[in-house]
């Protein structure tokens, strides 16, 4: 018998994990319907059509090399212009990743040793403490106060500091609340960053999915200083998850990062690159045509709309309204765990929720997340089972 490496012993992903219910509800015959996908290419969005032609003239031009492991300089010069307009201009270093979630893993790992800890927030997506248990880091858990709309408790990050405080993660907007933080929480955080000095890592996935409110403040745009680690990517608001196109830029005084810069170079120079036909996608994207953001937006503000409406009607549900992403976080009053009613609420009406579990919480609150991608006849048979689904429990 092989035996597996004990660090996977602990993983877990809820997100997917939740599709055993699913699939026993499916093979019972139960009509599905999925509000656990974060991803639209599910759904009725479609890539535009001048990325897949940059993709397609890539390929034709053979554009099958190693490319730098920094990324192609085009692509590099568009990320960087793009982060200029954002008042970002004075950065250290910047690179193509596959994925937001290559960057996450790349850093991380060029930063955290076993026993040091790293600050996640709770509510936050679940890869950041899977990769605390891969790397043997200490996950430490800060809260998103759901008073205040679910922007980080700043008190309980104060007290969770220690010496041994190497980062701290920043989903802002956040999954899976579906929150954009303050201009005043975000300096806070910069200070405290200086401060302690520890490394701010950013992750910006939904930045230009901003549904409510002002424009989204990128924490870096506040501070010269502090080490701060952006990322960002083409997956969700451009409409290409499998492209796996996205990036990190790394701001803050070069005395203090040029060491774990050279860490992180490392490990990016080992995996070669990421996948070169498909980086002459970022600049056309980002300075081509945005007419499919508009239309996307339009689209989930309605169905954020119903959502929220709609969760606030239900007896033992409460939802702070989202104002950016394709997620809702509500409040369930139940008194068995949130996995147990998810699993239930999937086995008898086929619609597929995740467990606010599988995210993190406050200790005794119970939320599930839903996504607000799918069309709203979808959206409303699935709210009108979750309706009848609670009232009978109530």
């Amino acid at each position: 018998m092989i035996e597996p490496a004990k660090r996977t012993e602990n993983l877990k992903y809820e997100i997917l994990g939740i599709l055993r219910y699913a699939n026993e509800a499916k093979a019972a015959g139960k009509e599905m319907l999925y509000l656990n996908i974060g991803d639209p290419m599910h759904f009725d969005y479609q890539t535009p059509r001048h990325l897949i032609e940059a993709a397609y003239e890539a390929m034709l031009d053979n554009r099958a090399d190693y490319a730098d492991s920094s990324g192609i300089e085009e692509a590099r010069e568009a990320i960087a212009r793009d982060y200029a307009r954002k008042g970002i201009t004075d950065y250290l270093d910047l690179f193509v990743t596959n994925g937001v979630t290559e960057g996450i893993e790349l850093c991380l790992t060029a930063l955290a040793n076993p026993g040091d800890e790293i600050l996640t927030p709770s509510p936050g997506y679940p890869l950041y403490s899977m990769l605390m248990e891969k790397l043997e880091a200490n996950n430490v858990e800060y809260y998103l106060d759901e008073s205040n709309n679910w922007n980080p408790d700043i008190d309980d990050i104060k007290k969770k500091i220690t010496p041994n405080t190497r980062a701290l993660v920043l989903i802002n907007p956040n999954n899976p609340t579906g929150s954009q933080y303050t201009r005043e929480i975000l300096e806070e955080i910069v200070e405290l960053g200086l401060k302690h000095n520890f490394v701010i890592f950013a992750d910006e996935t939904y930045e230009k999915l901003i549904l409510d409110g002002d424009e989204h403040i990128s924490i870096a745009s506040l501070s010269n200083d502090a080490p701060i680690v952006t990322m960002n990517g083409l997956s969700k608001a451009y409409l290409v998850p499998g492209y796996r196109m996205a990036w990190a830029v790394i701001t803050g005084r070069k005395e203090d990062l040029s060491s774990y810069i050279d860490a992180i170079h490392k490990l990016l120079r080992a995996r070669l690159c990421a996948v070169t036909p498909l980086q002459y996608i970022i600049k056309p994207a980002l300075e081509g045509p945005q007419d499919h953001l508009e239309e996307m937006r339009r689209k989930l503000l309605r169905r954020r709309d119903i959502t929220h409406e709609r969760l606030n009607a239900i007896p033992g549900v409460s939802c702070v309204k989202s104002t950016a992403a394709f997620y809702a976080f509500p409040s369930l009053d139940i008194k068995e765990s949130d996995e147990e009613f998810v699993a239930d609420l999937i086995r008898e009406t086929g619609v597929v929720v995740v467990h606010g579990g599988g995210f993190g919480q406050r200790p005794g609150t119970r939320h599930v997340r839903i996504v607000f991608l799918p069309q709203e006849e979808i959206l409303t048979r699935a709210f009108d089972l979750l309706e009848e689904f609670m009232r009978k429990r109530m």
